[in-house]
């Protein structure tokens, strides 16, 4: 596990997340059969190499994955993402805490308290909602209207034996021992599989290998990132209506 770390916690489950995929599939109902918004996009590790942030890492995935696409491109820096991880979990570098992160309280967080970027004192997030990690059809609408999803997956050793930006298999893999949680932004896919931002690098899994590992995943509305790619994003009222029902339940 060298040069990579986890950091995601148990997941948390609250009756009261929304949950996006049954919405999405009404109001947007058409699922292009491939999107990809990772290309050229110059994810960094965010310091994941020595710390379990990984929430905070996708995070930063997800700013500069939906920047480049809809604005221009905006990075933060690993102090940035640390600064974050640190004001939700107390990450102490000098004291050795190193708690990991339970990605529904990074994104309740994230929605109510905003969290740091550069260019503006705070980065608040529309709204969230929860997709069952099975729904395919789900996570790939919401990657391709919404611009991303961050995801949980449990990692089996075999990964984390592979070579950065090595493709996920499950089945390609001979030591499958649980390592531990991990958070990662799903930025794009295509019919076999989903691409992702880890530890700096843009990489691959299959479906099948997603479906198995995953067990949670959050789709992301952020009107002040993503709003108004045409064709694309939703705009205007289609994102108001789906953005109203979330606060509504």
């Amino acid at each position: 596990m060298q040069d990579r770390k986890l950091g995601k916690r148990a997941p948390k489950h609250d009756p009261r997340t929304y949950r996006l995929g049954r919405v999405l599939a009404v109001r947007l109902p058409a699922v292009p059969t491939a999107r990809d918004w990772s290309q050229n996009v110059p994810y960094q590790m965010w310091g994941n190499d020595r710390f379990g942030c990984c929430a905070f890492a996708a995070h930063a995935a997800l700013v500069a994955t939906w920047t480049k696409a809809a604005q221009s491109l905006v990075m933060l820096s690993t102090e940035t993402v640390l600064a974050n991880y640190a004001a939700l979990t107390g990450f102490n570098e000098q004291a050795g805490y190193d708690p990991g992160t339970i990605l529904l309280d990074e994104l309740n967080a994230w929605r109510r308290d905003g969290l740091l970027r550069p260019g503006q004192t705070r980065d608040y997030l529309t709204a969230y909602g929860s997709i069952v990690p099975t729904d395919v059809v789900g996570i790939r609408r919401a990657i391709a209207y919404l611009g991303g999803v961050l995801a949980g997956v449990q990692v089996p050793q075999g990964f984390l034996d592979l070579g950065l930006g090595e493709t996920w298999d499950w089945e390609a893999i001979s030591d499958h021992t649980p390592a531990g949680g991990h958070a990662i932004a799903l930025v794009g896919y295509n019919p076999d599989g989903v691409f992702f931002n880890t530890w700096g690098t843009r990489t691959f899994m299959p479906w099948s290998t997603f479906t198995r590992i995953a067990d949670e995943a959050y789709g992301l509305l952020s009107r002040e990132n993503w709003l108004g790619i045409p064709g694309t994003a939703p705009t205007g009222e289609d994102f108001d209506a789906l953005l109203a029902e979330v606060r509504a339940a």
